[in-house]
Order: structure tokens, then sequence, then C-alpha cells
């Protein structure tokens, strides 16, 4: 896969489809590398008419790991909710790499979506950088408002569990975490999350980007309001059964957005590993980078 020198940093990515498509630009969520946004479903998106880029956020992956900045306390940080305290980047950090890739790359602008963490680095691209965005896709996202609802006891735990080092212990804790996540629908592919679980640890085994990416979560501020400004046209999709980020964060980030479009996706947890949801979801995006051209 190729990388470039994006935002001062070595970012990797890969591309998909035609580039003279119109581009829609995939960001990744927390601690999690950008082959699991799975290829069929990358293809989907192509066959579609994008050309697609998906890349390595920073501190994950293939991209540049940030070991000079330390380990943040996450405990401290969730106690003192960032008061006094500063992390070592900010999600306008990771936004400003995204749009780094898209300076190397030729993109004056592209259609941003983004999943979970990525959700929100996308809306704050929208927030900050409304020329880059063609249009805004917060898909399992928030706008981090404390007074949504919060992740279930048993996603928080296996959200803050330590992955095992070895591969296939790894590869099954990665299983059981995102069952965690699935809020027990029947949709969630196992088979599917160990096939991208496997290979993201074969590619890279970096936890220790983990603490530096949540801190940048904990330390963002709120958006409800900023995304109220936002123009790009939008599309908000979420899972029912999501039990990272619940469905009253798809639906406050649709109601902060004016006009935005909001599709809550029965069996839809929190991930990928959904394959039988994918032509809906794709269906959906294609739909709107469509409509947002016109």
């Amino acid at each position: 896969m190729p990388a470039v020198r994006a935002n001062g940093i070595h970012i990797e990515y890969d591309t998909l489809g035609k580039p003279a498509d119109p581009a829609l630009v995939l960001i990744m969520g927390l601690s999690t590398q950008m082959v699991a946004w799975p290829d069929r479903f990358c293809q989907m998106l192509a066959d579609a008419g994008h050309f697609v880029v998906r890349f390595d956020n920073r501190d994950v992956g293939l991209s540049e790991k940030m070991e000079t900045l330390g380990v943040p306390n996450l405990e401290q940080i969730a106690q003192t909710g960032c008061k006094g305290m500063q992390a070592p980047y900010t999600l306008a950090d990771m936004a400003a790499d995204a749009v780094g890739l898209m300076d190397a790359l030729g993109l004056a602008a592209a259609h941003i979506c983004g999943l979970s963490m990525g959700g929100m680095i996308a809306q704050i691209m929208a927030i900050e950088m409304p020329t880059r965005v063609s249009s805004l896709i917060s898909l399992e996202s928030t706008t981090g408002e404390p007074d949504l609802p919060t992740s279930t006891p048993e996603a928080i735990a296996a959200m803050m569990s330590k992955p095992p080092i070895q591969r296939q212990a790894y590869v099954d804790y990665q299983v059981e975490v995102y069952r965690a996540f699935s809020g027990g629908s029947p949709f969630y592919d196992e088979a599917l999350q160990r096939e991208l679980s496997a290979r993201g640890h074969d590619r890279m085994f970096y936890p220790n980007g983990f603490a530096r990416q949540m801190a940048a979560i904990l330390c963002a501020p709120a958006r409800r309001r900023a995304l109220s400004a936002v123009a790009a046209p939008t599309l908000v999709i979420h899972g029912d059964c999501d039990t990272v980020v619940p469905p009253d964060h798809g639906r406050d980030t649709a109601a902060a957005v004016p006009g935005a479009t909001l599709r809550i996706l029965r069996g839809l947890g929190h991930g990928m590993a959904y394959p039988s949801l994918w032509k809906e979801m794709v269906t959906a995006i294609s739909g709107h980078t469509k409509a947002a051209r016109n």
C-alpha cells in the first residue's frame, strides 16, 4: 500500500475505483486499521461510482506512531474531564491529517465518511474545513454531548480491556469484543470479524496508540452547537443494536445538522462485520453522494 507525508507525518493509505470518479474518504474508528473497512464493502462503494480512499489514522496500522508524546493517564482524564490537562494530540489534529492526505492526492474536496471516532473526525472536518467536504456521512458516531446515553457496561469493559499479543488469542478476543458491541444482533458475522481481526494482527499489532487516541476523544469539545453551522449535505447512519454509541447519538447528530438525513438500520451494531447490511449502507451512501453532486 502507498504512503505519503501528510500534515507533517507518515500516512499509509489505499485507493479503489477510478480516480476520475467523485472521491470518498473513509476514516476508521478508535485504534482500528484501515483494513477494517472490508475490501468487498469498499469495492461495492467503488462499483457505485466512487474513488474510494481509506487510510490508517496516526498511531495505528502502518501510519506514524506518536511514541514521543507519551502515554496519557486515561483514568485521570476521565475523572477530571480534561480540566487542566492536555491530550497528546486532538481530533482536530487527526482531521488535519485527513486533509493533508487529500492535499497529497490532489483532492480539493471529497465526500467524507467516518465511523465512530472517524465520524467525529469527519464532523470536525465539516465544521472547521467546510470547503474540503463535498458531503458528510457520519456512521455509528456522536456529537460527543455529555447528556447522551453512555455505552453499556459490557461494551465499556470490552473496549477498555487489554488485548493479548498471541495471534489466535487476539483474534478470539476481538470476536468477543465486537460481540459485546453487537447488542445481540443476529447479523453480526463472527467469521468475517475473525478474518478482519486476523488481517489486522498480521499487518501491525500496535495497541499503544489506543490511549492517545482515546485521550483525543475524551478531551474533544462537544459538537452539537458547532454542527448547526454545517452546510455540507449530511447523512447519518446508525444501528439500533449499537452498544458503544447508542442510537440516540445518531439521532442527536442528525438533529444538530440542518437538513441532515437519518438512517437507523435494524440489526446494525458497532463495527463493520454486518455484511448482510452492506447493500443497504452502500445504497444510502451512493444515493447521498449523488444527490450532493446535483
